[in-house]
Protein backbone atom coordinates (compact mmCIF):
# COMPACT_ATOMS: atom_id res chain seq x y z
CA UNK A 1 0.00 0.00 0.00
CA UNK A 2 1.17 3.30 -1.15
CA UNK A 3 2.72 5.44 1.85
CA UNK A 4 3.83 8.79 0.17
CA UNK A 5 3.05 11.40 -1.73
CA UNK A 6 3.17 15.10 -2.88
CA UNK A 7 2.30 17.72 -0.12
CA UNK A 8 -0.63 19.35 -0.69
CA UNK A 9 0.18 23.63 -0.49
CA UNK A 10 -0.73 24.75 2.62
CA UNK A 11 -2.82 27.52 1.11
CA UNK A 12 -5.46 29.04 3.21
CA UNK A 13 -8.90 28.80 2.28
CA UNK A 14 -10.00 31.84 3.56
CA UNK A 15 -8.37 34.16 1.15
CA UNK A 16 -9.32 37.81 3.29
CA UNK A 17 -10.74 38.08 7.07
CA UNK A 18 -12.21 41.33 7.62
CA UNK A 19 -13.88 41.24 11.42
CA UNK A 20 -16.80 38.54 10.54
CA UNK A 21 -16.26 39.07 6.88
CA UNK A 22 -14.41 36.27 5.00
CA UNK A 23 -13.79 35.67 1.09
CA UNK A 24 -13.15 32.21 0.83
CA UNK A 25 -10.92 30.57 -2.26
CA UNK A 26 -14.17 28.56 -3.29
CA UNK A 27 -16.63 31.91 -3.14
CA UNK A 28 -14.55 33.57 -5.29
CA UNK A 29 -14.51 30.92 -7.92
CA UNK A 30 -18.02 30.92 -8.05
CA UNK A 31 -17.79 35.01 -8.49
CA UNK A 32 -14.65 35.36 -11.35
CA UNK A 33 -16.46 32.38 -12.90
CA UNK A 34 -19.78 34.15 -13.26
CA UNK A 35 -17.96 37.46 -14.39
CA UNK A 36 -16.13 35.59 -17.24
CA UNK A 37 -19.17 33.45 -18.33
CA UNK A 38 -20.81 36.99 -18.89
CA UNK A 39 -17.97 38.48 -20.23
CA UNK A 40 -17.40 35.47 -23.15
CA UNK A 41 -21.36 34.77 -23.50
CA UNK A 42 -21.72 38.85 -24.06
CA UNK A 43 -18.69 37.94 -26.91
CA UNK A 44 -20.44 35.03 -28.52
CA UNK A 45 -23.93 37.21 -28.63
CA UNK A 46 -22.01 39.84 -30.32
CA UNK A 47 -20.14 38.07 -33.26
CA UNK A 48 -22.49 38.08 -35.85
CA UNK A 49 -20.30 35.75 -37.91
CA UNK A 50 -21.08 32.63 -35.90
CA UNK A 51 -24.93 33.08 -36.08
CA UNK A 52 -24.99 33.66 -40.15
CA UNK A 53 -27.54 35.89 -42.32
CA UNK A 54 -30.35 36.13 -39.45
CA UNK A 55 -28.01 37.44 -37.11
CA UNK A 56 -27.99 37.11 -33.12
CA UNK A 57 -31.43 36.03 -31.96
CA UNK A 58 -30.68 37.90 -29.01
CA UNK A 59 -28.50 41.17 -27.86
CA UNK A 60 -25.87 41.50 -25.63
CA UNK A 61 -27.75 43.49 -23.23
CA UNK A 62 -29.99 40.77 -22.74
CA UNK A 63 -26.93 38.49 -21.39
CA UNK A 64 -26.48 41.43 -18.49
CA UNK A 65 -29.57 40.99 -17.56
CA UNK A 66 -29.60 37.90 -17.44
CA UNK A 67 -26.56 37.56 -15.06
CA UNK A 68 -28.67 37.93 -11.63
CA UNK A 69 -30.85 34.92 -12.96
CA UNK A 70 -27.97 32.60 -13.53
CA UNK A 71 -26.65 33.23 -10.18
CA UNK A 72 -29.77 32.46 -8.77
CA UNK A 73 -30.52 29.36 -10.47
CA UNK A 74 -26.45 28.38 -9.94
CA UNK A 75 -26.80 28.63 -6.42
CA UNK A 76 -30.15 27.86 -5.30
CA UNK A 77 -30.01 24.95 -7.61
CA UNK A 78 -26.45 23.48 -6.71
CA UNK A 79 -27.64 23.77 -3.20
CA UNK A 80 -31.05 21.92 -3.17
CA UNK A 81 -29.00 19.48 -5.53
CA UNK A 82 -26.22 19.09 -2.82
CA UNK A 83 -29.52 18.46 0.33
CA UNK A 84 -31.07 16.11 -2.27
CA UNK A 85 -28.92 14.00 -4.20
CA UNK A 86 -26.14 13.50 -1.69
CA UNK A 87 -27.33 14.08 1.72
CA UNK A 88 -30.49 14.37 2.46
CA UNK A 89 -30.74 12.58 5.90
CA UNK A 90 -28.68 14.94 7.38
CA UNK A 91 -30.66 18.00 6.36
CA UNK A 92 -34.07 16.33 7.42
CA UNK A 93 -32.82 16.03 10.88
CA UNK A 94 -31.06 19.86 10.61
CA UNK A 95 -32.75 21.64 8.35
CA UNK A 96 -31.70 25.12 8.75
CA UNK A 97 -27.77 23.78 7.58
CA UNK A 98 -29.68 23.94 4.29
CA UNK A 99 -28.49 27.97 4.38
CA UNK A 100 -25.24 27.69 6.02
CA UNK A 101 -23.62 27.69 2.49
CA UNK A 102 -20.24 28.88 3.76
CA UNK A 103 -20.05 25.15 5.32
CA UNK A 104 -19.87 23.69 1.98
CA UNK A 105 -21.91 21.36 -0.64
CA UNK A 106 -22.68 22.02 -3.43
CA UNK A 107 -24.29 19.77 -6.24
CA UNK A 108 -23.13 20.93 -10.36
CA UNK A 109 -26.04 18.90 -11.63
CA UNK A 110 -28.55 20.84 -9.03
CA UNK A 111 -26.77 23.93 -10.26
CA UNK A 112 -26.91 22.89 -13.89
CA UNK A 113 -30.48 22.11 -13.64
CA UNK A 114 -31.34 25.64 -11.87
CA UNK A 115 -29.36 27.19 -14.45
CA UNK A 116 -31.08 25.37 -17.28
CA UNK A 117 -34.83 26.24 -15.52
CA UNK A 118 -33.40 30.27 -15.54
CA UNK A 119 -32.46 30.33 -18.82
CA UNK A 120 -36.23 28.74 -19.89
CA UNK A 121 -38.03 31.13 -18.17
CA UNK A 122 -35.96 33.98 -19.37
CA UNK A 123 -35.91 33.40 -22.63
CA UNK A 124 -39.91 32.98 -22.72
CA UNK A 125 -40.12 35.83 -21.12
CA UNK A 126 -38.14 37.93 -23.33
CA UNK A 127 -39.12 36.46 -26.16
CA UNK A 128 -35.46 34.45 -27.33
CA UNK A 129 -35.16 30.88 -28.20
CA UNK A 130 -34.54 28.90 -25.60
CA UNK A 131 -31.53 26.69 -27.36
CA UNK A 132 -29.96 29.81 -28.23
CA UNK A 133 -29.72 31.43 -25.27
CA UNK A 134 -28.49 28.24 -23.44
CA UNK A 135 -26.13 27.08 -26.96
CA UNK A 136 -24.45 30.94 -25.50
CA UNK A 137 -24.85 29.97 -22.09
CA UNK A 138 -23.30 26.47 -22.25
CA UNK A 139 -19.40 27.74 -23.20
CA UNK A 140 -19.49 30.13 -20.87
CA UNK A 141 -20.12 27.75 -18.08
CA UNK A 142 -16.74 25.87 -18.26
CA UNK A 143 -14.72 29.41 -16.92
CA UNK A 144 -17.06 27.66 -13.47
CA UNK A 145 -15.96 24.74 -13.30
CA UNK A 146 -12.08 24.94 -14.09
CA UNK A 147 -11.97 27.51 -11.08
CA UNK A 148 -14.64 25.36 -8.76
CA UNK A 149 -12.29 22.58 -9.31
CA UNK A 150 -9.47 24.35 -8.40
CA UNK A 151 -10.98 25.88 -5.29
CA UNK A 152 -11.91 22.19 -4.24
CA UNK A 153 -8.08 21.27 -4.65
CA UNK A 154 -7.28 24.06 -2.43
CA UNK A 155 -9.37 23.47 0.17
CA UNK A 156 -8.43 19.51 0.12
CA UNK A 157 -11.78 18.76 -0.29
CA UNK A 158 -13.37 15.94 -3.10
CA UNK A 159 -10.20 14.27 -3.34
CA UNK A 160 -9.53 11.28 -5.54
CA UNK A 161 -9.03 7.67 -4.38
CA UNK A 162 -5.51 6.14 -2.97
CA UNK A 163 -3.15 5.23 -5.66
CA UNK A 164 0.68 4.78 -6.12
CA UNK A 165 1.15 7.39 -9.50
CA UNK A 166 4.10 9.66 -8.95
CA UNK A 167 1.76 12.94 -9.04
CA UNK A 168 -0.57 11.28 -6.15
CA UNK A 169 -1.24 14.01 -3.04
CA UNK A 170 -1.72 13.44 0.53
CA UNK A 171 -4.94 15.36 1.55
CA UNK A 172 -5.04 16.24 5.17
CA UNK A 173 -8.98 15.63 5.56
CA UNK A 174 -8.24 11.90 3.56
CA UNK A 175 -6.02 10.61 5.29
CA UNK A 176 -1.90 9.80 5.75
CA UNK A 177 -2.19 7.54 1.99
CA UNK A 178 -1.60 9.41 -1.32
CA UNK A 179 -4.84 9.96 -3.49
CA UNK A 180 -5.44 11.13 -7.11
CA UNK A 181 -5.72 14.77 -6.90
CA UNK A 182 -8.85 14.43 -9.32
CA UNK A 183 -10.25 17.94 -8.43
CA UNK A 184 -7.59 18.79 -11.26
CA UNK A 185 -8.74 16.20 -13.08
CA UNK A 186 -12.12 17.59 -13.41
CA UNK A 187 -10.64 21.25 -13.86
CA UNK A 188 -8.73 20.11 -16.88
CA UNK A 189 -11.18 17.81 -18.77
CA UNK A 190 -14.29 19.78 -17.61
CA UNK A 191 -12.82 23.52 -17.74
CA UNK A 192 -10.02 23.19 -20.76
CA UNK A 193 -11.01 20.55 -22.88
CA UNK A 194 -14.53 20.83 -22.95
CA UNK A 195 -14.03 24.79 -23.16
CA UNK A 196 -11.81 23.91 -26.35
CA UNK A 197 -14.45 21.84 -27.75
CA UNK A 198 -17.28 24.15 -27.21
CA UNK A 199 -15.15 26.91 -28.93
CA UNK A 200 -14.42 24.94 -31.85
CA UNK A 201 -18.21 24.08 -32.03
CA UNK A 202 -19.34 27.80 -32.00
CA UNK A 203 -16.45 28.99 -34.21
CA UNK A 204 -15.40 26.17 -36.37
CA UNK A 205 -17.94 24.31 -36.82
CA UNK A 206 -20.75 27.15 -37.26
CA UNK A 207 -22.80 24.96 -34.64
CA UNK A 208 -24.98 28.10 -32.82
CA UNK A 209 -26.85 28.05 -36.52
CA UNK A 210 -28.17 24.97 -35.46
CA UNK A 211 -30.17 25.45 -32.17
CA UNK A 212 -29.67 22.61 -29.37
CA UNK A 213 -26.26 21.61 -30.74
CA UNK A 214 -23.57 23.13 -28.82
CA UNK A 215 -26.09 22.75 -25.76
CA UNK A 216 -26.27 19.24 -26.07
CA UNK A 217 -22.28 18.91 -26.68
CA UNK A 218 -22.22 20.23 -23.56
CA UNK A 219 -23.96 17.96 -21.51
CA UNK A 220 -22.89 15.04 -23.39
CA UNK A 221 -19.21 16.41 -23.05
CA UNK A 222 -19.72 17.13 -19.17
CA UNK A 223 -21.59 13.77 -18.98
CA UNK A 224 -18.88 11.61 -20.34
CA UNK A 225 -15.78 13.62 -18.57
CA UNK A 226 -17.57 13.54 -15.22
CA UNK A 227 -18.17 10.14 -15.60
CA UNK A 228 -14.42 8.91 -16.61
CA UNK A 229 -13.03 11.11 -13.32
CA UNK A 230 -15.37 9.35 -11.17
CA UNK A 231 -13.20 6.30 -11.66
CA UNK A 232 -10.71 7.87 -9.62
CA UNK A 233 -12.68 10.36 -7.33
CA UNK A 234 -13.76 9.04 -4.06
CA UNK A 235 -17.41 8.70 -3.61
CA UNK A 236 -19.12 10.54 -0.95
CA UNK A 237 -18.73 9.19 2.08
CA UNK A 238 -22.02 9.40 3.19
CA UNK A 239 -23.43 7.78 0.37
CA UNK A 240 -20.19 5.53 -0.96
CA UNK A 241 -20.99 3.59 -3.91
CA UNK A 242 -24.31 2.39 -5.48
CA UNK A 243 -25.59 -0.85 -7.28
CA UNK A 244 -23.02 -1.79 -9.73
CA UNK A 245 -20.19 -0.03 -8.54
CA UNK A 246 -21.59 3.20 -9.36
CA UNK A 247 -21.43 6.24 -7.69
CA UNK A 248 -24.00 9.14 -7.34
CA UNK A 249 -21.51 11.14 -9.88
CA UNK A 250 -21.83 8.76 -12.53
CA UNK A 251 -25.68 8.08 -11.78
CA UNK A 252 -26.49 11.91 -12.55
CA UNK A 253 -24.13 12.09 -15.53
CA UNK A 254 -24.74 8.98 -17.65
CA UNK A 255 -28.83 10.86 -18.59
CA UNK A 256 -26.82 13.89 -19.24
CA UNK A 257 -24.89 12.28 -21.82
CA UNK A 258 -28.05 10.33 -23.84
CA UNK A 259 -30.18 13.85 -23.74
CA UNK A 260 -26.87 15.45 -24.75
CA UNK A 261 -26.71 13.09 -27.75
CA UNK A 262 -30.72 13.35 -28.10
CA UNK A 263 -30.05 16.73 -28.34
CA UNK A 264 -27.05 17.21 -30.91
CA UNK A 265 -29.23 14.57 -32.77
CA UNK A 266 -32.26 16.66 -33.10
CA UNK A 267 -30.67 19.98 -33.85
CA UNK A 268 -28.74 18.44 -36.67
CA UNK A 269 -31.55 16.52 -38.64
CA UNK A 270 -33.33 19.89 -37.71
CA UNK A 271 -31.41 22.42 -39.87
CA UNK A 272 -30.72 19.44 -42.12
CA UNK A 273 -34.92 19.66 -42.86
CA UNK A 274 -34.57 23.16 -42.60
CA UNK A 275 -31.91 23.75 -45.17
CA UNK A 276 -33.29 21.63 -47.52
CA UNK A 277 -36.44 23.35 -47.34
CA UNK A 278 -34.76 26.77 -48.33
CA UNK A 279 -33.00 24.93 -51.02
CA UNK A 280 -36.55 24.24 -52.65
Amino acid sequence: MPTQGLTLPAIDPVLIEIGPFALRWYALAYIVGIFLGWWYAKRLVANQRLWGPAGSPMKPTDIDDFVIWATLGIIVGGRLGYVLFYDLPRFIDHPMEVFALWQGGMSFHGGFLGTVLAMVIFARVRGIPVWSLIDVIAPSVTFGLLLGRLANFVNGELFGRVTDVPWAFVFPLGGPLPRHPSQLYEAALEGVVLFILLRFLTHGGSKLRSPGFVSGAFAAGYGVFRTFVEFFREPDVQIGYLAGGLTMGMLLSIPMIIAGVWLMVRASRRTTAAEGAAAE
